[in-house]
């Protein structure tokens, strides 16, 4: 039961950061928007890794798979809300949710071992991404082809950048305190976007803005501590549960932005879907 709450709780964490990302891109640089949200998880994440102390006495290797994960994760962040502010929810979310995908495939180009199963799950992924870049004027005349394809871009792009972050936060995590792993993004994102952002005055934040930077923030951090406390008592389980936050957020930009796909765009992204839920399976 632990495992299917930290699955579930995982994915409607994160269903929850995209939604309210959505939006908050469409009215701020997404770049802004990942400072505010990596602010936020730094105020959360902080004093729970001080409280767990410092990871001394770590080998060279550790702080360097801790940085390039963190490192990762922003840039995903960065490419995913670029992708959600030209794109639908519905679109960006599943291909973005591949990036499990591209973490086995990296995986496998360090000299991992890969199952037939994950092998074709991996061209059922290629396909969907395929099929769900086709344009559909007829569904939205207003989107021109090239901003369709710039969403899909930044949509994969993300899904990249976050499977390399995967990998390297899964062997940071081996030798590092899982609330450091957490940090990582969060404090880099702090450096690195937040602080020239401020200097440069274009750190702004209105009221219209603060709930959803403060929702995808939380939303964001409790998502990873969620999948965790899940994953101690059934990895398999929370994995496949906390993947189709994908899933969520679709249907639920479905009801709340009234989003629409063609049908070539929506057998392509189901593709999407169901290859992340098998992935998820064979990988765990």
């Amino acid at each position: 039961m632990i495992a299917v709450l930290g699955g579930l709780g995982a994915a409607g964490a994160w269903a929850i950061a995209t939604l309210c990302s959505s939006r908050s891109s469409r009215l701020i640089d997404p770049a802004a928007v990942v400072a505010w949200v990596m602010l936020v998880g730094l105020l959360i994440t902080a004093p729970i890794a001080l409280i767990e102390g410092v990871p001394t006495h770590r080998p060279g290797s550790a702080w360097m798979w801790l940085v390039l994960g963190g490192a990762g994760n922003v840039a995903g962040l960065v490419c995913t809300y670029a992708g959600l502010r030209l794109g639908q929810v519905a679109l960006v979310a599943p291909l973005v949710s591949a990036e499990g995908a591209i973490a086995a495939v990296i995986a496998l180009l360090a000299g991992e071992s890969l199952s037939t199963g994950v092998i074709a799950t991996l061209g059922l992924l290629a396909v969907g991404v395929a099929l769900a870049s086709v344009p559909d004027p007829e569904t939205h005349p207003d989107v021109r082809a090239e901003q369709h394809m710039a969403a899909i871009g930044f949509a994969v792009a993300a899904a990249v950048l976050f499977g390399g972050s995967l990998y390297a936060t899964g062997r940071a995590g081996t030798m590092m305190p899982s609330a450091w792993v957490v940090l990582s993004a969060r404090l880099i994102g702090a450096v690195v976007l937040a602080i020239p952002f401020a200097i440069t005055g274009r750190l702004h934040l209105s009221r219209r803005i603060a709930p959803l930077v403060i929702a995808s923030g939380i939303g964001e951090v409790a998502g990873f501590f969620a999948f965790t406390a899940g994953a101690r008592h059934g990895i398999a389980v929370a994995a496949v549960l906390s993947s189709q936050w994908a899933t969520i957020a679709a249907v639920a930009a479905y009801f709340l932005f009234r989003e629409r796909l063609g049908r070539i765009q929506l057998i392509g992204v189901i593709a999407v879907i169901v290859g992340v839920a098998l992935l998820s399976v064979l990988r765990a």
